[in-house]
């Protein structure tokens, strides 16, 4: 598993699996998280991630959404990522419903490094096997050594 999600998810969270009824659910859930992680107030991170869905959906297919948005306040982009218990509708472009969610908030100046996170989680969650572990991943830290294996690398060592 080539890509290594460290540099967006050392400072942000990795929830425990959850339920969740539909997709405002699993943003509020990953909003509070990263608003509880970067003292930033939860309401404008789920805002403006609701902000960015309705210019069209953020569930990039196989189970996977990767909702996102642009924060004033924040420094670097920064990630939250969760799996839920049953998927929800994302609007997907294959209209399955989405398990995987990562919540990516970036400066609101950081044109081309938010960009360039978006791609790096992307490339990421489209490894069939990475998904497939995550699916079989009990606990934030068993998903934390699939999503970030340098991170767990480095505390091995």
């Amino acid at each position: 598993m080539a890509t290594d999600l460290t540099s967006l998810l050392g400072e942000g969270v990795i929830l425990d699996p959850v339920s969740v009824e539909n997709r405002k659910q699993a943003l509020t859930t990953l909003a509070g998280a990263l608003a509880e992680k970067t003292r930033l107030d939860a309401r404008d991170i789920f805002d403006a991630v609701m902000e960015r869905e309705r210019l069209g959906s953020t569930g990039v297919g196989e189970g996977v959404a990767i909702p996102h948005a642009r924060i004033d306040k924040l420094s670097n982009p920064i990630g939250g990522f969760v799996r839920l218990r049953d998927g929800v509708d994302f609007d997907a472009v294959d209209d399955r419903p989405c398990d995987l969610i990562f919540m990516l908030i970036a400066p609101v100046g950081s044109g081309a490094d938010h960009l360039r996170a978006l791609a790096q989680v992307s490339r990421t969650l489209r490894q069939p096997d990475l998904r497939s572990a995550l699916r079989k991943a009990e606990t934030a830290s068993e998903m934390k050594v699939i999503l970030c294996p340098e991170a767990a690398n480095a505390s091995a060592a």
